[in-house]
């Protein structure tokens, strides 16, 4: 039986590394690659002798590595941010990223409601399609070689606004979903623990960094990965217990290290498993889908699409403006930050997670697909694009830039 399950788990980890050298010859993002092939093999796939593709013995395992994924993900995401961070950031990010998620949530939110979901379902609609995926954003942006686009420290906030706001909303929707709290008075309680317990991080990462570089001054890197990682467990599984979302536990416990001297050294351990586990996650995830379920979803998926295009170009445009970019500029923010990934799938498992409706799951799956194919194929062509949107709008007709509005390069 061990050895079968064993097996099982190698033939899945073969299939992630498949789909990771696809996608690296194919220079594209590994998301929708891994996504796909869950859902071709699982419960409903062929079984072929000893390839067993259904992965019945081992789904379980599968899945907690998915969950690991997800810890890692978002502990690695609060290493790269810190308090000081968004107080350095500067006045254009905060405004571009309010705007960015408020007309992302508010159109959200009247989406899934005109197309009949409950309320919550509605908080959860609109949560999933106003966070980017950090993921594929970053790598497009290396890839494309635009990291040093005039755009690119703007489009950089507005990921960190947007990380903010997932940590906030995860927080406010873990305590009324995972809460049990069935009266007013108990759901303001679980909410207010949620976000007590936040803040309490928020202090320990600007006040305990000293305490904490003593603590962790650890030579042996053995032992300094054994308590690093003994710390995320813990913490995370502590999360739980108060009803606050695991991952949230662990993106809380990566800002408070981010604050220490040994932020770089903690990075540097922490990468092969963010990647590796990550991998997992976002198998496990369309493993856990049926293909066939999909029907229902799809035309609900594709106008949420059409509608995150559409804001998302927007919202790139008037923060571009009101920070002093050029049109084309701004017109490259809005296409690069239309990925969606792994923080949409965070928050439709939380909606599934508090006994919210079934088909949250297809619909975000094939959301995320779609986007996550698109959102680099967009911001590929943003040239091109930026070229046909001009002749309809004459942006460049109208008035001359100023000297000191950078433009975009493509």
């Amino acid at each position: 039986m061990t050895n079968h399950l064993v097996f099982e788990v190698g033939t899945a980890l073969i299939i992630v590394a498949g789909a990771a050298l696809l996608a690296g010859r194919l220079k594209f993002s590994i998301i929708p690659f891994l996504i796909l092939l869950g859902m071709v093999v699982g419960p409903h796939a062929p079984h072929f002798g000893i390839i067993d593709l259904r992965f019945i013995e081992s789904s379980e395992i599968i899945e907690f590595f998915g969950r690991v994924g997800v810890l890692f993900l978002l502990f690695y995401l609060g290493l790269e941010f810190s308090v000081g961070k968004l107080i350095r950031s500067g006045r254009s990010i905060v405004v571009g990223g309010t705007i960015y998620v408020a007309l992302n949530f508010v159109l959200g939110f009247i989406y899934g409601w005109s197309v009949g979901f409950p309320i919550m379902e509605t908080f959860i609609i609109a949560g999933l399609l106003s966070v980017s995926s950090s993921a594929i954003v970053a790598k497009v942006l290396v890839d494309l070689k635009r990291t040093a686009n005039s755009e690119t420290e703007l489009i950089l906030g507005i990921i960190l606004f947007d990380d903010i706001f997932l940590a906030i909303f995860l927080s406010i929707m873990s305590g009324l979903l995972l809460g049990g709290s069935t009266t007013i008075l108990g759901t303001i309680t679980s909410v207010l623990i949620s976000l007590g317990y936040m803040i309490l991080f928020f202090i320990i990462a600007r006040k305990g960094a000293p305490l904490l570089n003593k603590l962790l001054n650890i030579k042996s890197n053995e032992i300094f990965i054994l308590v690093i990682f003994a710390s995320l467990f813990f913490v995370a599984g502590f999360s739980e217990k108060l009803h606050v979302a695991e991952a949230i536990g662990a993106l809380l416990l990566g800002l408070v290290f981010s604050e220490t001297e040994h932020r770089e050294r903690i990075e540097h351990l922490v990468i092969p498993f963010r990647d590796f586990f990550g991998a997992i996650f976002f198998f496990s995830f369309g493993l856990s889908i049926d293909p066939f379920s999909l029907g229902g979803a799809v035309w609900l998926a594709l106008g949420a699409v059409i509608l995150t295009i559409i804001s998302n170009f927007v919202a790139g445009m008037i923060s571009g403006r009101k920070a002093g970019l050029s049109h084309k500029a701004s017109s490259n923010i809005g296409l690069t930050i239309v990925s969606r990934g792994e923080f949409s799938i965070i928050v439709a498992n939380l909606g599934l997670a508090g006994g919210l409706m079934p088909i949250l799951k297809p619909f975000t799956a094939v959301y995320v697909l779609i986007l996550a194919i698109l959102g680099p194929l967009l911001t590929k062509e943003s040239k091109n694009i930026y070229q046909v949107m001009n002749r309809i709008f004459r942006w460049e007709n109208k008035r001359k830039p100023k000297k000191h509005e950078a433009e975009g390069r493509s």
